[in-house]
C-alpha cells in the first residue's frame, strides 16, 4: 500500500503495473477451485510485450513464493493469505471469501513488483507472462540449485549444537524485536477479529430491532409517529454499522493480518541467516581442529564469509524497507479506523438528535393545544 501510493505521487519511477481481477470457478471430478486474470503492462526492456493476461491459481502463486524463497533465503518475500480460512468467518469460496483474497494476493505482486530485486527474478517474470501449459513445464524442473544448497546448509546447522555463536548484535535486536511484535500483533489480530464478530452480531440484532417498532405501531394509535421515528433511527444506525463493518474487513483486519504472517516470515528469515553463519562457523573450527584439507578449507572459508556478508547486507536493507512500510500501513489503518468509527457516532448521534427535536416539538405543540379554552 505505502508503494502504491508513493508512486501515484511518482507515476515516472513505475514501469510495472499488475492487476488481479474475475476470478473464475472450475469444478472437476477431483477438485474446486478458483482462477484469477492476471493483467500485466510492462515498459521494461525485458519483457517480449508490453502487456501480458494469465490465469493462474493459489498453487501458482504459492510455486512463486517458494521459488522466491530458494532464490533470496535473506530477503523478506511477501506472503500469500492462507489456504484454509478461519472457521466462523466466511464460507469458501463464497463472493466475500474470494473478493478478500483476490485483493490478498494483488498485494502479494504488488509488493513483488516495488521491491527493488525481487521484481527482477526471473521466475516472477515467467509467473507474469507464461501461458498455463508453459507455466506447468517451468514447474516440473524442480528446484534449482540454490534450494539444493539451502538443504546442506540446513543439514550442516542442524548437526551443530548451540547454533550461532557469534551473531552479531544488529541480529540480535531484531530477533528480540520480532518476538515483541510477534507477541503485540497476534494479540491484535484476536482481539480485532473478536471486535468484528461482535459487530457483526450486534448488525444483525439490529436488523430485527427495527422492525419490531413498526410492527407495534401498528397497534398503538397515539404513539405510530413515535415508534416510527425511533424504528427509522435504528434502520439509519443499521445502515452505518455496516459500512463500519465493512470499513473493519477491507481496511483493518487484512492490515493486521498481513503482518501476523509478517512475523512467521521474518522469523524464517532471520534463522536462515543463522544458518548460513554457522556454516561458516562450523568451517572455522574445523580449520583448527584439522591438519589435512586445509587449503580447501580456507577456500571454503571465503565462499561462505562473502555468502555471509551478503546476506547480512540483504537482510539489513530488507528490514530497514519492511519496517518503513509496516509503519506506513499500520498508521493508515488506524487512522482509516478512527475516522471511520468518527462518521459512524456523528450519523447516529444526528439520527438520534434530529428524533427527539421532533418529539420535543411535537410535546409542546400538544401542551400548548390543551391550555388554550
Amino acid at each position: 500500500m505505502i508503494n502504491h501510493y508513493k508512486f501515484e505521487d511518482e507515476p515516472g519511477l513505475r514501469d510495472l503495473f499488475i492487476t488481479v481481477d474475475d476470478p473464475e470457478s472450475h469444478v472437476t471430478a477431483i477438485e474446486t477451485f478458483i482462477t484469477y486474470r492476471v493483467a500485466t503492462k510492462t515498459s521494461r526492456s525485458e519483457f517480449d510485450s508490453s502487456e501480458y493476461e494469465v490465469r493462474r491459481r493459489y498453487q501458482d502463486f504459492l510455486w512463486l513464493k517458494s521459488r522466491l524463497e530458494e532464490a533470496h533465503p535473506t530477503l523478506i518475500i511477501p506472503p500469500l493469505p492462507e489456504k484454509f480460512i478461519m472457521k466462523g468467518m466466511v464460507e469458501r469460496f463464497s463472493e466475500e471469501f474470494i473478493e478478500t483474497r483476490r485483493r490478498a494476493l494483488q498485494k502479494f505482486l504488488s509488493r513483488i513488483a516495488d521491491h527493488p530485486t525481487l521484481t527482477f527474478n526471473e521466475d516472477f517474470k515467467i509467473f507474469l507472462t507464461a501461458q498455463a501449459w508453459e507455466l506447468s513445464s517451468h514447474k516440473k524442473q524442480g528446484p534449482g540449485l540454490f534450494s539444493r544448497m539451502g538443504q546442506t546448509v540446513r543439514a550442516v546447522a542442524s548437526s551443530v549444537r548451540g547454533g550461532v555463536k557469534n551473531r552479531p548484535e544488529i541480529f540480535m535486536e531484531m530477533n528480540d524485536y520480532m518476538e515483541i511484535f510477534t507477541q503485540k500483533i497476534n494479540l491484535l489480530d484476536k482481539i480485532s477479529h473478536r471486535i468484528y464478530k461482535e459487530e457483526r452480531d450486534y448488525f444483525h440484532e439490529m436488523k430485527e430491532y427495527g422492525p419490531i417498532h413498526t410492527l407495534w405501531s401498528a397497534s398503538e394509535e397515539d404513539l405510530v409517529d413515535s415508534l416510527k421515528g425511533v424504528a427509522n433511527c435504528i434502520d439509519k444506525c443499521c445502515k452505518a454499522t455496516e459500512k463500519r463493518m465493512t470499513g473493519l474487513s477491507e481496511n483493518l483486519l487484512p492490515v493486521i493480518h498481513e503482518y501476523v504472517l509478517y512475523s512467521d516470515i521474518l522469523m524464517g528469515v532471520l534463522k536462515r541467516r543463522d544458518q548460513i553463519q554457522t556454516e561458516l562457523e562450523s568451517k572455522v573450527d574445523a580449520l583448527s581442529t584439522k591438519k589435512a584439507e586445509k587449503d580447501l578449507l580456507r577456500e571454503e572459508i571465503g565462499k561462505l564469509e562473502d555468502k555471509v556478508e551478503c546476506a547480512n547486507n540483504a537482510l539489513k536493507a530488507d528490514w530497514d524497507r519492511w519496517k518503513q512500510n509496516m509503519q506506513y500501513d499500520m498508521k493508515s489503518a488506524f487512522t482509516n479506523v478512527a475516522e471511520s468509527n468518527l462518521q459512524y457516532y456523528e450519523q447516529c448521534l444526528a439520527s438520534w438528535e434530529s428524533f427527539l427535536t421532533s418529539q420535543t416539538v411535537d410535546l409542546h405543540l400538544e401542551e400548548d393545544s390543551e391550555d388554550r379554552p
